[in-house]
């Protein structure tokens, strides 16, 4: 490329229109250097062909993606990718923000991915390695989106709680239960004061577990829960699935007494939830699922903030997503980035509940409130209630306990001596580290990812 049409590809911010631009924000290395991978970020993610052969005319002005900033980072004899060294080079490193054009691609979530991530940005010339950071919106974008139909505002109406975190369960054994007996374990855990209890994101509509007749016994038992405790419950059906039985299973659940559903969303896609927010009637979950394999490596892929917020976007009114501890590999500062953009201003998309989760029980209860210093979280144990060795109610009645002794600053241990569920779960959870189970090489691996990605953000 030569320098009048690198040049092409670039101009000041101060002259972009914000309200017809989306802004990607990438993390780039390249052999070149870093201001000629930006243009060839530009131009194979827009116009990659500017006019016709033979014709007097050039759709650069009004079509280019242009560069708006570009912050080199550092440089390296070896790639921060693959780890590989090419003789007498060095990789150069850049953190760049690129205005495009929304007329591009529109307010169509997948034609949004394609630009963003796909194969003009992941297979640009040049570019040996490369990170979706970030992605902002202007309000009229946001205006095309219905958002969370509920958040976290909704969720605490339906169950009547304000003044605490919500409990969540994930229903364990997560799979092989036939229905009668899932149901059975939800009713005792609802009992014991868990608010929502959930599907695992593995359980499907199997030959074991029929979606129908799943929905059935545990929709009866909700009410049952509710009637004996007078307290309002939640449960979550999970309805992944392929994309032309999602309606239909969300029509199931709910006409069972069901009141929320759960998609694993990276599975089915961004747009099947965007096409079930506009039918459904109850709150619709979010799991990260498929999400690590894009995320994970902290010079390559997409962020999980840029995940976190597109489920946002696409009308997630809860998002489950890695939590604190060493066994998600994810840095406390990461966690806290992915809680605090469920709760961005987002032109007129409403906050979503944030679900940090991953091997929590009563004893993680106060450490994770503590890092988030809100209560607009819910904590979701699986084995930290339902492997309880007293059974899922007792499991529930010590995450009650644990928030008990919280709001009383009272050490758990000295709670515990007249909370018996709450010292039979620290005896059980504390005596092997909890419920975590990390190797010290992931301990290493987790430390790397949140060092790196960390220095990136920065930037």
């Amino acid at each position: 490329m030569n320098t009048q049409d690198m040049q092409s590809f670039f101009a000041d911010e101060e002259t972009i229109d914000r309200d017809v631009s989306v802004i990607f924000t990438y993390f780039i290395e390249t052999l070149t250097s870093v201001k000629e991978a930006a243009a060839s970020l530009c131009q194979e993610t827009s116009t990659a062909q500017w006019k016709r052969p033979n014709v007097d005319e050039d759709f650069r002005p009004r079509h280019a993606a242009k560069v708006i900033s570009l912050e080199p980072i550092d440089e390296g004899a070896a790639s921060v990718f693959s780890s590989t060294a090419v003789f007498g080079s060095r990789f150069s490193r850049a953190r760049v923000r690129i205005a495009h054009p929304i007329e591009n691609f529109g307010a169509r979530l997948p034609n949004l991915l394609t630009v963003a991530m796909g194969e003009g940005a992941f297979f640009s010339h040049g570019i040996t390695s490369i990170k979706l950071i970030d992605i902002e919106f202007p309000d009229s974008f946001l205006a095309a989106f219905q958002g969370p139909q509920f958040g976290t505002a909704g969720l605490r109406r339906i169950i009547d709680v304000f003044d605490r975190p919500l409990f969540f369960g994930v229903v364990k054994p997560n799979v092989g239960l036939d229905p009668a007996g899932f149901a059975e374990l939800a009713r005792e855990a609802w009992v014991g004061g868990l608010d929502v209890a959930k599907d695992d994101e593995m359980l499907a509509d199997t030959a074991y577990s029929p979606f129908a007749q799943r929905m059935q016994l545990v929709g009866q038992a909700r009410q049952e829960a509710e009637q004996i405790t007078g307290r309002p419950k939640i449960f979550i059906a999970n309805i992944t699935d392929e994309v032309d039985r999602i309606i239909e299973l969300h029509d199931i659940a709910v006409e069972n007494g069901v009141n929320a559903v759960m998609l694993n969303v990276m599975a089915v896609g961004l747009s099947a939830v965007r096409m079930l927010r506009k039918r459904s009637q109850v709150p619709i979950i979010a799991h990260f699922d498929c999400i690590a394999p894009m995320s994970r490596h902290p010079y390559f892929g997409v962020s999980t903030t840029v995940l976190t917020k597109l489920q946002r976007l696409a009308g997630c009114d809860a998002i489950i997503m890695p939590g604190f501890g060493e066994r998600m590999m994810t840095s406390e500062e990461e966690v806290l980035a992915n809680v605090q953009e469920c709760v961005a201003p987002m032109g007129s998309i409403a906050s979503v509940l944030p679900v940090p989760g991953g091997s929590d029980w009563a004893g993680t209860l106060p450490q994770v409130y503590e890092r988030l210093r809100t209560i607009d979280f819910a904590l979701v144990p699986g084995r930290g209630v339902f492997g309880h060795p007293q059974g899922p109610r007792a499991g529930a009645e010590s995450l009650v306990q644990s928030w008990e002794a919280t709001v009383a600053r009272i050490d758990l241990a000295e709670y515990a001596e007249q909370a018996p569920q709450l010292r039979a779960a620290i005896e059980a959870f504390s005596a092997a580290g909890g419920q975590d189970d990390t190797t010290d090489g992931e301990a290493l691996i987790h430390g790397y990812t949140g060092a790196v990605l960390s220095s990136v953000m920065r930037h």
